[in-house]
């Protein structure tokens, strides 16, 4: 009895020794991973502080940041704090700020390839087709080869939220036909301008800000900028109250995520996942967020600030699809841009005809449930 309880008490004491060697190199280890700053990540956006895009942003960096355990902050910017709305490709090139929330078209200025990434001609593909495009059709390597190797840019980009198609704008008296948009002074961006020149009218390309002081310092007289919530939050009912929805302007456009790829090369590879699968996670938060928060505005604009929203007419539609017919020529003189326009085409003819053939009629139903809301 006597050796066993020996042989018990040297188990015990042995084992207390190692308890305590190895409780005394966690206190030791501890303090080297907590003395480990978090990275912080300088983002700006191209929205104004009070944007609705400013919401999605945040859902973006929520996510990130939970997902990281803390390893990852963000210093969240609106438009102007250290660059201009449709500078932040240069100051995330520049390493003036480390990341951007934007769209592509607003460097446009830069290659006019940008404005094929969300903002180009509509060949039948949604915006949530043409970022599967993105991701599974070629157009990520080509994005690639855009920003690292014709334009020689210091950036990583990634793709989310495809946003629902963007109204044709806001007009003092409706329009129904081309006619009628002839000499008109309006606001869009990218390669919508060259659409809307070519259907007769004058742009002026505006970051979102600036667009209803233009309007009521009479710079403009028509504009356009992406979704009932933002517009509401510009005030863009005080100035107009004809809102026509519907266009082939911008009809596939998702916003842009783009990193300093210094900043993105140098994290962990654990962190460079949670920055670029957290624009995934962010799209599906995105959408939600968008399509309760879109329909809401369009009702209160109607009911609480007498707006009168119209659909686009068949007439304006087609005209612009002819504009297209006539621009993507002269796209397709830049070699690269060709590859663009072949690989989206390429895309489309397959997977929208499946999208076509397959959709339920959801106008039908609609109709069927909700008689004499739609005015098609």
């Amino acid at each position: 009895m006597s050796d066993k309880k020996i042989s018990r008490r040297g188990f015990l004491e042995k084992s207390t020794a190692i308890t305590a060697g190895a409780a005394a190199a966690t206190t030791l280890a501890t303090p080297a991973v907590l003395a480990q700053a978090p990275v912080t990540i300088k983002m700006q956006t191209s929205w104004p502080a009070s944007d609705i895009w400013m919401d999605f942003a945040r859902l973006y960096i929520e996510r990130v940041e939970k997902m990281s355990g803390g390893r990852l902050k963000f210093e969240l910017l609106p438009a102007g704090a250290v660059v201009g709305a449709f500078q932040v490709l240069d100051g995330v090139n520049d390493g003036v700020i480390d990341a951007a929330h934007t769209v592509p078209v607003y460097w446009y200025g830069k290659h006019k390839a940008a404005s094929l990434f969300g903002t180009g001609p509509v060949f039948g593909g949604s915006a949530t087709t043409m970022l599967a495009w993105f991701h599974q059709g070629g157009g990520k390597d080509l994005y690639r080869e855009l920003t690292q190797e014709i334009m020689g840019l210091n950036v990583v980009g990634f793709y989310g939220f495809p946003m629902p198609a963007q109204p044709f704008g806001w007009f003092k008296n409706p329009v129904t036909t081309p006619a009628e948009l002839q000499g008109f002074k309006y606001r869009t961006v990218g390669l919508a301008a060259d659409l809307m020149q070519n259907l007769g009218l004058s742009v002026a390309q505006l970051p979102g800000g600036e667009i209803v002081p233009a309007m009521e310092r009479g710079v403009i007289d028509a504009f356009e900028f992406n979704n009932p919530s933002s517009d509401l939050r510009f005030g863009s009912q005080d100035v107009a109250k004809n809102y026509i929805l519907s266009s082939y302007h911008q009809a596939s456009e998702s916003f842009e995520f783009l990193f300093n790829k210094d900043v993105f090369d140098d994290l962990d590879d654990d962190l460079k996942a949670i920055l670029e699968y957290g624009v995934e996670a962010a799209s599906t938060a995105t959408t939600a967020v968008a399509l309760d928060n879109y329909s809401a505005d369009l009702q209160k604009l109607q009911t609480e600030h007498g707006v009168t929203v119209h659909r686009t007419s068949k007439e304006i539609l087609d005209a612009q699809l002819q504009a297209w017919d006539k621009i993507i020529p002269t796209l397709e003189a830049d070699e690269f841009m060709k590859r663009v326009l072949d690989s989206q085409r390429q895309w489309v003819e397959r997977v929208v005809y499946y999208e076509l053939m397959n959709s339920a009629d959801l106008t039908l139903a609609y109709e069927h449930y909700f008689p004499g809301k739609l005015k098609l």
